[in-house]
């Protein structure tokens, strides 16, 4: 790649609607970089990049410090401008990169643009912060917005599904790319109108509601003091439903710690966690322990936890999380 500018961002709610507010104060065509949820090592993508101007939104520069470095390479003519929420480390020492990270458990990437723009667009950073979860934090921005209690139900449920769109193990499990759904509403200006124009919404509703009702009918197999740990098959749908669903669980117990083991088929799981809501700490740390784990102190994950490690697992959720 050489003289592009370029747009690298988690598939989730939270990196379209962050990419979507600064495209609409900084209009340009660019080349979307993204994919799954979990697909965050993204800039190894683009390392081999010259004389390009890059901008990532929510995906973690720790986790991708090598490529960053390689791509900030002096003499290499490249320039990043970094968004992000999660853990990052030192930052690489670079004139030509240009950070706004910040890991507290309350904001989320769409914030952070938001406060960069000073606001300029801030309906979609309270989507982008109902998809993370965020509730209470996605109610106080839009408090200036004066929307009705119907809006704001509308923009949750906005949130809510581009969200659980990023979820699943490849591309294939969701029902549209998530470059494909940023170009969707790119040409809108506030998402209540995305809303009453997109048909591609309903299809979203009808799987979330289809989805849903087969996570909900299932028990958890840990059930205790920390919280709970639900178990779900190896399907699309399991791994489509992961974050949403552990996210209802979490609001449902907002003191307890709430986490989902999808079977990757493989002798693995894909696991998503939830530190409690009233007291977001500890996510990140429990899934650090293990390989491929990683995320927020509010919420993380592990993409391949290998069977023989379950007990493992199990022990240090109840650990960490003992009330």
């Amino acid at each position: 790649m050489k003289n592009q500018t370029i747009d690298v961002f988690n598939g989730d709610a939270d990196g379209i609607c962050a990419l979507h507010q600064f495209r609409m104060a900084c209009p340009q065509e660019t080349t979307l970089i993204t994919g799954v949820k979990r697909n965050i090592n993204l800039l190894a993508k683009v390392a081999d990049c010259r004389d390009c101007e890059l901008t990532v939104f929510d995906i973690s520069l720790d986790t991708n410090r090598t490529a960053l470095e390689t791509i900030l390479t002096p003499g290499s003519g490249n320039r990043a401008l970094y968004f992000d929420h999660h853990y990052c480390g030192e930052p690489p020492i670079s004139t030509e990169l240009s950070t706004h990270i910040n890991p507290d458990p309350e904001i989320c990437t769409s914030l952070i643009v938001d406060q960069f723009l000073e606001g300029r667009y801030r309906d979609w950073a309270v989507v982008g912060a109902f998809g993370d979860n965020l509730h209470s934090s996605a109610k106080e921005a839009a408090a200036d917005l004066r929307l009705s209690s119907t809006d704001l139900d509308l923009l949750r449920e906005l949130g809510e599904l581009l969200n659980y769109n990023g979820y699943g193990k490849t591309v294939e499990d969701l029902y549209f790319h998530p470059a494909a759904l940023y170009t969707a509403l790119k040409p809108y200006l506030h998402p209540l109108d995305f809303m009453a124009d997109s048909e591609l919404l309903q299809q979203l509703r009808r799987g979330f509601h289809d989805d849903m009702e087969k996570a909900r009918e299932a028990a958890p197999f840990e059930k205790g003091p920390s919280g709970r740990i639900y178990r779900l098959p190896d399907a699309s749908w399991s791994r489509r439903v992961a974050g949403v669903f552990m996210n209802e669980q979490a609001r449902d117990q907002k003191d307890q710690a709430h986490a989902l083991l999808v079977d990757n088929g493989d002798g693995t799981w894909l696991v998503s966690l939830r530190a409690p809501i009233n007291r977001r700490t500890g996510a990140d740390d429990l899934c650090r322990r293990f390989p491929t784990g990683g995320g927020r102190p509010a919420a993380a994950g592990i993409n391949r936890l290998p069977a023989e490690l379950t007990d493992d697992f199990v022990g240090a959720f109840k650990e960490i999380f003992l009330p």
